[in-house]
């Protein structure tokens, strides 16, 4: 849907002309239809007046906007791999672009990171000793301003921050997609940027699991020591338990990543208990359950059918309450064996939004090599993808049908 402005009010009788895409301060690309009433001269006297100005967004749609918060090193990453695979095509960075961004574009979607909203550089946030996790290093009123205009058909420059250097790049330009990932470390913490959000997910991951995560990164992939990892995770506690980890109240889904029940006292993260927390009243969304909706149900599932080592695999779902919500929690404590088996789980899980029996599985499968196939954490991802895949098919298919209605009316 065009959202256009008219500054003056002209008759019809009229000629139009379009001029070339202008850009307001705020980063906004915008076109311009300019209409000039025709002058008319009777009786010796003559009229003419000025023209009146149409400013229209470039987009043809609204776009669908979904926020993912998590904090750093947490699967953002692999998450939005399976949410642009749901919706077809490969997430590559802006052509031609800075090699350096951190946008990611496929045929329906655009992920950008809200890092490219930090107001102060890597010295800047040093110099005031601040971390990037602090809002006030953080410009929330652009992010607002230029999340508003994209979700309204509108492009706009987008800055840049260089995880490599550190610095603030020259901006890019992004257009309007069908659908819009921001994701980050505050998606949900402003509120007017939280009221832009037709959907919202928060991976929230134990302080046992992000340290055993950490480790495994950054000291097998990065190098560094354990103590330096420690260090660093403490030093961001703070201002993670006071910026970040507060907005999963806020959440329409959370995936919950704790430590196994199956084994005792284990400490190596490698087995793990996810919960898919799925607030209920959601517009466009229906929470996933397990055999009977609204039940509450342990399920281990039958070992001739579904393959799995010591400790085996443990499903759990009911109705529960979060941060005064109803919610619906649908757990899995365990890892699979065979990914080609997990069919005879996903035929007992209803309300998952597949356009055909096994496809749950078939992204699975697709993406065996991504962290967390093997549990929960890969299994969840993927059904939310195919949530939010519905969520957007509805409310497209809702705006198309408004105008429909409208013009029996």
């Amino acid at each position: 849907m065009a959202v256009c402005s008219a500054y003056t009010t002209q008759s019809l009788h009229s000629t139009c002309s379009i001029s070339t895409p202008a850009k307001t301060h705020l980063g906004f690309h915008q076109k311009q239809v300019v209409f000039y009433r025709r002058s008319s001269k009777r009786g010796g006297s003559g009229s003419s007046s000025g023209p009146c100005v149409i400013t229209c967004s470039a987009g043809d749609s609204q776009t669908v906007v979904i926020g993912l918060a998590a904090d750093s090193g947490c699967g953002k990453s692999t998450f939005m791999r399976r949410l642009t695979s749901v919706f077809g095509g490969a997430a590559e960075p802006p052509k031609g672009g800075n090699p350096d961004s951190n946008t990611l574009i496929s045929d329906m979607t655009t992920v950008i990171c809200l890092d490219d909203y930090h107001s102060l550089d890597r010295t800047g946030r040093k110099e005031k000793g601040v971390t990037a996790l602090d809002p006030r290093a953080n410009d929330f009123d652009l992010m607002y301003e230029q999340v508003k205009a994209i979700k309204s058909g509108v492009a706009v420059d987008k800055p840049i921050y260089n995880h490599v250097t550190g610095l603030l790049d020259p901006p890019e330009l992004i257009k309007p997609p069908k659908i819009l990932v921001i994701e980050g470390l505050h998606p949900m913490f402003d509120e007017r940027v939280r009221d832009l959000l037709d959907f919202s997910i928060y991976l929230d991951i134990s302080n046992e699991v992000k340290f055993a995560w950490k480790i495994q990164r950054d000291m097998a992939e990065r190098g560094h020591s354990l103590e330096s990892i420690r260090a660093s995770i403490e030093a961001r506690k703070p201002d993670f338990d006071a910026y970040i980890d507060p907005q999963k109240k806020y959440a329409d889904a959370v995936i919950e990543v704790l430590p196994t029940q199956l084994i005792p006292d284990d400490n190596e993260g490698k087995v793990l208990r996810v919960r898919l927390i799925m607030k209920e009243g959601v517009k466009h969304f229906s929470p996933v359950y397990l055999f009977d909706e609204g039940s509450t149900i342990s399920w281990i599932p039958c070992g001739r059918k579904l393959t799995c080592s010591y400790p085996g695999i443990k499903f759990h779902y009911g109705p529960d309450t979060y941060f005064g919500n109803e919610v619906s929690i649908l757990e899995m404590d365990g890892q699979f064996d065979r990914l080609d088996e997990l069919i005879y789980v996903e035929s007992h899980l209803s309300n998952i939004s597949t356009r055909f029996y096994g496809e749950v599985t078939q992204q699975m499968l697709k993406h065996a090599d991504f962290p967390g196939s093997n549990n929960g954490t890969g299994l969840f991802q993927t059904i939310v993808g195919l949530k939010i895949r519905d969520l957007y098919e509805q409310i497209t298919s809702s705006k198309t049908a408004a105008p429909l209605e409208a013009t029996k009316a």
